[in-house]
């Protein structure tokens, strides 16, 4: 059980790299963390929620801003005025949400439903923590070909879908399209055109570099990046009888270009998160890989991240009006690809299911477009529409408008043409060991971060790729074998 708690508490770290900045919550809402316990029902030493009646359920999010739990409490009111069943809602810090699961699951009282990220979903189910029959049914009911087909996927385990995908993002590389357009340079989706473009754009005596993308070997963010750039070059984590892979041609190929493209064309500073942002917003990179949340921050919509290149003072969407979007790009081993991050709706072992399946298909029906708002430019629909309308959800959430100080269509800045490439990339969304089942490896694996070390030491010269890789190999194999 301990290496269990372990392994769950750290894949936490997995969801919150590259994710919005709201963080406070309201004092009428129950928030539940590791070193903060308040609610009548849950303490620091019995980290349990109380057993409820059948009418009543309880519902688990990792939203916690004031704004995202006014408009759950809207929904949750909506379900409850339509179908008479009462729902708890609790709010949970992501970093402790992983250990209360284990907790409340020990003790035979976990929540009705869990909103969770799908670094989780896996493990939850390989340690019954999850009714993944009752998602799979919720899943059937709501039909399955209304739902991203990638999300789905991600979600599968032994055969059926084990939570139902609610929302997601796919991360993205962005890049100057006026620059790009002034040097005659191509798209960069593919890692010849990336390179060929960064070293066009590097200037260094003015402090520009061709792209700014993850180097920092303490951050989670680090890995999502490498591993677009991995995916993107068919290097996967294992192979689908769950041998791993990661000293492959194609893993030293991955891991060779992006050390080197960051060597060779990146700024000489540790950059990670913040400091990528910031530097593609003060005009100095050429591209950057970040995830969609950075969308409504490049068109000037929100105060404590604001564009500050040159020509942002006299258009603060200046980036966004000229910045162009490569969802999926590809490696000369591998195919198009994309890293993705889903948000499912998972239904707790032993729980109520029915009242907890009608909870979820509201969410996804007649709540879904209102939860949809609060972040538009971050959470796509990964329910498509009905089967009377295929697209009634995809239409509904572009006419949703974004931002946090100002609000405005994400159409204004970036037009319907980019939305639709970006709704497209949806089932491409691909990430290590979850098509394979190994969902718990990469829990290990996102805990230890042996590849994010072994990318420094490459950086730094202390080591090839090809040895960096092996390394990382042996490394994650012995989390294979303490799994069992």
């Amino acid at each position: 059980m301990r290496r269990v708690l372990a392994l769950l508490t750290a894949i936490a770290l997995v969801a919150t790299a590259c994710s919005s900045d709201d963080s406070d919550a309201t004092p009428e809402t129950v928030i539940v963390t590791e070193t903060s316990i308040v609610t009548e029902t849950v303490t620091e030493t019995s980290i349990v929620t109380e057993m409820v009646e059948s009418e009543e359920i309880t519902f688990w999010s990792t939203e916690t801003s004031p704004e995202r739990l006014a408009i759950t409490q809207e929904i949750i009111d909506g379900f409850t005025a339509a179908s008479g069943i009462s729902v708890r809602l609790v709010s949970i810090d992501e970093n402790a949400l992983p250990s209360i699961m284990v907790s409340n699951a020990a003790a035979g009282t976990l929540p009705d439903v869990v909103f969770h990220p799908v670094d989780f979903t896996i493990g939850w189910a390989a340690n019954g923590l999850l009714d993944t029959a009752a998602a799979a049914a919720t899943v059937d009911a709501l039909g399955a070909d209304t739902f991203s087909q990638g999300a789905l996927e991600l979600a599968t385990y032994e055969g059926g879908v084990a939570a139902v995908p609610s929302d997601g993002w796919g991360q993205l590389l962005i890049y100057r399209q006026d620059l790009f357009d002034a040097a005659g340079l191509d798209m960069p989706d593919t890692f010849a055109k990336i390179e060929a473009a960064a070293a066009a754009l590097t200037d260094p005596g003015n402090d520009f570099y061709g792209i700014t993308a993850s180097n920092d070997a303490s951050q989670v963010f680090t890995q999502q990046t490498f591993e677009h750039f991995a995916l993107a070059n068919d290097c996967q984590m294992t192979d689908d009888a769950g041998t791993v892979t990661l000293d492959s041609a194609n893993c030293v190929e991955a891991i060779e270009f992006y050390t080197d493209l960051l060597n060779d064309y990146g700024a000489p500073a540790t950059e990670g998160v913040v400091e990528t942002r910031a530097r593609y917003f003060a005009g100095k990179a050429g591209m950057i890989v970040w995830s969609p949340f950075i969308m409504d921050e490049m068109a000037g919509l929100r105060d404590a991240a604001l564009p500050t290149c040159d020509e942002c003072a006299a258009d603060i969407a200046y980036l966004a009006k000229n910045s162009g979007f490569v969802p999926s790009f590809s490696g000369p081993s591998g195919s198009p690809a994309q890293y993705g991050q889903i948000s499912n709706m998972g239904i707790g072992a032993g729980t109520n299911i029915e009242s907890a399946q009608a909870f979820i298909e509201y969410w996804l029906s007649d709540g879904y477009l209102q939860w949809l708002t609060t972040s538009v430019e971050g959470k796509f629909p990964m329910r498509r529409g009905t089967a009377a309308n295929p697209t009634e959800y995809i239409d509904g959430w572009r006419t949703l408008e974004t931002g946090v100080d100002r609000k405005a269509l994400l159409s204004e800045f970036y037009g319907d043409e980019l939305l639709t490439t970006l709704v497209q990339g949806l089932d491409n969304f691909n990430r290590w060991g979850f098509p394979q089942g190994q969902g718990e490896l990469v829990a290990a694996v996102y805990s230890s971060l042996p590849t994010v070390k072994e990318l420094r030491n490459v950086l730094d010269g202390s080591k090839t790729a090809a040895e960096a890789a092996a390394e990382i190999q042996a490394l994650v194999e012995e989390e294979q074998e303490l799994l069992g």
